[in-house]
């Protein structure tokens, strides 16, 4: 049985009532997001808190953070986590529905975990099944309202299967966003890409592209991998 929490170097992530656990997408887009002189952030289906937490660590001492999240059960254990981490006063989390969320300000950084199994079969368990499928929360209603709250000078970054970059970034421009990063994310050498990383804005400029393996050929991390998340594990 795994354990009910994920202990990271300066913070705690407890997960057993949520219904998508601590993984390595959320590490990933939680260590690569800029956050450089951005002061509002907004972590758009934050479940456990897990980027919110991560952000938060590398901002600047007077940004704010929300952490958005639909589910009751998950939006009461970020809460939690929020409380028992060194950075409570600076994160808010809002129990809402992205499609219809409104916030006075506009946001310097959006991030998003979104749920991505659009054509694998259904969960048994409708909240795991809604944290997995994109029903809830559509690739273009999430741009839709990242459009809508984004600050002109902002940045949003998400991470998806590599399958769907291509889609994701044509629904961007549909909003006059435009691919500015992109980090093809492989498990480990001789196996296709798993995950895509990008990063949109509103104005275009030459795209930075690479690649990261989390695994090394023959087992455990890759150097790469430990370099980029040394902030967060031991």
């Amino acid at each position: 049985m795994s354990k009910p929490y994920f202990q990271f170097k300066r913070f705690t992530v407890w997960h057993d009532r949520c219904a998508m656990k601590v993984g390595t997408d959320g590490v990933l887009l939680g260590a690569w997001t800029s956050v450089e002189g951005a002061r509002h952030l907004l972590d758009v289906g934050t479940g456990t808190g897990l980027i919110a937490l991560m952000l938060a660590q590398r901002a600047a001492p007077d940004a704010r953070l929300v952490a958005l999240e639909i589910d009751a059960a998950a939006a009461g254990q970020a809460s939690d986590n929020v409380a028992h981490s060194p950075w409570s006063g600076r994160i808010e989390v809002v129990r809402a529905d992205f499609k219809h969320y409104h916030s006075p300000v506009k946001f310097d950084v959006i991030v998003s975990n979104p749920p991505y199994f659009t054509d694998s079969l259904r969960c048994p368990d409708p909240r795991r099944d809604a944290a997995r499928h994109n029903q809830s929360l559509s690739y273009g209603k999430l741009l839709e309202g990242v459009a809508r709250s984004l600050a002109p000078n902002g940045t949003f970054s998400l991470v998806i299967p590599a399958d769907a970059a291509e889609t994701v970034k044509s629904l961007a421009l549909a909003h006059r966003l435009y691919t500015v990063r992109q980090t093809n994310v492989f498990t480990k050498p001789g196996k296709p890409a798993r995950r895509s990383l990008l990063a949109f804005a509103f104005e275009a400029c030459p795209r930075m592209a690479d690649e990261l393996f989390v695994e090394k050929e023959g087992g455990g991390y890759s150097p790469e991998y430990i370099e980029l998340t040394k902030e967060y594990y031991y």
